[in-house]
């Protein structure tokens, strides 16, 4: 099945890119070609966006807090027989009636420069400069260090929490090189181990190889030598109480998520 699917947006449309992501997760085989329109804020702009519209009819879905634009879209998009949804209007309604208070209908308002949006950049900027255990003198400072295995999802896990807006390091666990000291005296970041299966380790790395045109077949992907680093490093991760995650089946987002549920937890208690 194909499904033009237009996306209309008064700000940077994340939010309704992930809600369509969410729902559309949710149906097998259908082939989805989308249409992004962000920075909708006149009327002029809508128009010409319409035209495209009414050339590749599918749904509508938009966040546009201005009430004559979406006056018009909704009365376009009847006359062309579409559905147009607007999918955050539910919470709003619902948020209104509780709070007692109109929604202040300003576009783009969840992405206002403050403190935590800076606090934010400071992580992504913490973060990058802490791949792969560079800077150890400077891992207090971090909410979180990830320890693990080459290959086995920790720079993306670091760079997708930091955009969560947490400080995180991370730090290649190696048979024959040791860590740094400085990982098994940290008092502020949480410590976590990231584990994999062997075989899906395997896999990976040999992916990894073929993609630099390197020999595919080393001690880096010898069955016999990635049990024995994998089960190393989780005699680490035992041995210091470390708390750890198996990414074999999980994705970053999941990953993730387990490890900010983990940093909360460990908040609570404190």
């Amino acid at each position: 099945m194909r499904l033009h699917l237009h996306l209309l947006s008064d700000s940077t449309g994340e939010t309704l890119e992930n809600i369509a992501k969410a729902a559309l997760a949710q149906y097998d085989d259908v082939e989805t070609i989308r249409h992004f329109w962000p920075m909708v804020r006149s009327e002029a702009h809508l128009e010409r966006i319409v035209q495209e519209i009414a050339q590749n009819p599918g749904l509508v879905l938009f966040t546009l807090v201005n009430l004559q634009t979406r006056r018009t879209l909704e009365a376009q998009c009847r006359a062309l027989g579409l559905s147009a949804v607007a999918p955050l209007d539910s919470v709003t309604d619902a948020l209104s009636g509780l709070l007692g208070q109109q929604a202040k209908a300003r576009p783009g308002r969840q992405h206002m420069l403050d403190a935590a949006y800076f606090a934010r950049v400071e992580a992504i900027h913490y973060t990058i400069a802490h791949d792969d255990g560079i800077g150890p003198e400077e891992w207090e400072e971090a909410d979180i260090v990830l320890a693990g295995v080459s290959r086995s999802s920790k720079t993306p896990t670091a760079i997708y929490l930091a955009n969560r807006g947490y400080k995180t390091a991370n730090i290649p666990i190696v048979v024959e090189v040791p860590p740094p000291p400085a990982l098994f005296t940290l008092k502020n970041p949480l410590v976590v181990g990231l584990t994999t299966s062997a075989d899906r380790l395997i896999q990976v790395r040999r992916n990894r190889l073929l993609s630099l045109n390197q020999a595919p077949e080393t001690a880096y992907v010898d069955q016999e030598s990635v049990t024995h680093e994998v089960s190393f490093a989780r005699r680490m991760f035992a041995d210091n109480g470390w708390p750890v995650i198996d990414v074999t089946r999980r994705s970053i987002e999941e990953t993730a998520a387990a490890i900010i549920a983990l940093v909360n937890d460990r908040a609570s208690d404190q």
